[in-house]
């Protein structure tokens, strides 16, 4: 599904992508492939964070959510190694366990006021 916007909820252990446009919302869970318990290291989150990159393909707008650091340290790696999904990356917002339609209504409420705020003033 290619839409304008996206949200991913992740932690190390996986994550929840869900795009969406006015009317639609898809959803996919992606699956860290560490078995570590001491799960955020870059070295095994790499796999991981190139399946989310992946599922990010031709998304124009993402935001970023979780519990802990795993979010800021995807778009550290994005914009290292996957610059077309870090130049799309618009924000990154705490958030701890929401169901995926909670996930989707944050992030539409996060997106109106981000295109409200992104307008150009000058154009009336």
């Amino acid at each position: 599904m290619s839409t304008f916007h996206a949200v991913v909820w992740m932690d190390q252990s996986e994550a929840h992508v869900v795009m969406f446009d006015r009317e639609h919302a898809e959803a996919q869970r992606i699956k860290s492939r560490s078995h570590h318990k001491h799960q955020g290291k870059a070295d095994d989150l790499t796999a991981f964070f190139a399946d989310v990159a992946q599922a990010l393909a031709d998304t124009r707008e993402v935001l970023l959510a979780g519990p802990g650091l795993v979010r800021n340290q995807f778009r550290d790696w994005a914009a290292k190694h996957h610059a077309a999904v870090a130049d799309v990356v618009v924000d990154s917002v705490a958030a701890d366990h929401p169901t995926d339609a909670q996930l989707v209504a944050m992030a539409r409420q996060y997106f109106k006021k981000f295109d409200n705020m992104a307008a150009d003033p000058s154009v009336t």
